[in-house]
């Protein structure tokens, strides 16, 4: 390495090198369950930091929704409708998106069904429930993997994301299905960072806390059980959509190249020593 290289600059904007690898800047990004909650925040913030973020979702109204917010502030969105349980929907999201920009750069996978699951005891979750979940949160998110394989490997870069919970170390009890498909990401994530990193693409694994959004849920944690969880955080406040930004970009950057097979928490020093 030449003396120097730390700080060496662009030509092209006089910005050190390093810190251009943590750009984003004109990334196609694509994130599921983009219309709200997690995915609405690193949409609106992957605009502001000069990407493209695809908002892929169910509900192409809400989606489109949140494009307008990200174009009224200046940012380049697309919105498009997608049922990442079903491959051939997945298969033409990723279509529309090679359609136009002719690339994908970045998949964040952060769809899932659980604001709207009742808390059961594992005996009691009905079949049909049980199956739905695991087609979202797991097949949902092995359909939307090989959907981009193919131009991510033929571009020799890409970046995955999974996104799984602080619930599979807690070991929450009465979600079974949910803590259950979010395990499993862990695990496909280890598994495809083998697979696909021979070709320049690396595929991480975020797992939040206990996230307060905008998004109503079925069943909603006490204010006992809140102040638990906030005293044995370490960073002791509520944690926000915008806490996963930093760490997500970060995954979907040139600077985590060298970076993969990993699940890293973000949840306030929660489960910082498990």
């Amino acid at each position: 390495m030449q003396q120097g290289a730390f700080v060496q600059l662009s030509e092209d904007s006089g910005v050190p090198l390093w810190a251009r690898d943590f750009s984003v800047k004109d990334r196609v990004v694509i994130i599921t369950g983009a219309a709200q909650g997690i995915g609405r925040e690193l949409a609106r913030q992957y605009a502001a930091a000069g990407a493209i973020p695809v908002v892929a979702d169910l509900n192409l109204e809400k989606a489109e929704k949140v494009v307008a917010e990200v174009q009224e502030a200046g940012g380049t969105a697309l919105g498009v409708a997608v049922d990442i349980g079903n491959r051939e929907s997945v298969d033409a999201m990723v279509g529309a998106v090679m359609g136009k920009y002719g690339r994908v750069d970045a998949l964040v996978n952060n769809a899932a069904i659980f604001a709207t699951l009742q808390k059961r005891p594992f005996d009691q979750i009905p079949a049909a429930e049980w199956d739905q979940v695991m087609k979202v949160n797991i097949t949902g998110v092995f359909n939307c993997v090989c959907a981009v394989a193919a131009p991510m490997r033929a571009a020799g870069w890409g970046r995955i994301v999974n996104i799984s919970s602080d619930a599979v170390r807690l070991g929450v009890a009465n979600y079974l299905h949910y803590v259950t498909s979010k395990a499993a990401l862990i695990g496909m994530s280890n598994s495809l960072a083998r697979e696909l990193g021979p070709s320049g693409i690396t595929v991480n694994c975020i797992r939040p806390g206990g996230v307060a959004t905008e998004v109503d849920r079925t069943v909603n944690p006490t204010i006992e059980r809140r102040q638990q969880m906030l005293a044995q955080q370490c960073v002791p406040r509520g944690q926000v959509p915008s806490d996963l930004v930093g760490l997500t970009m970060f995954f979907t950057s040139p600077a985590s190249a060298f970076v993969t097979g990993q699940t890293i928490a973000c949840d306030g020093g929660l489960t910082h020593n498990s």
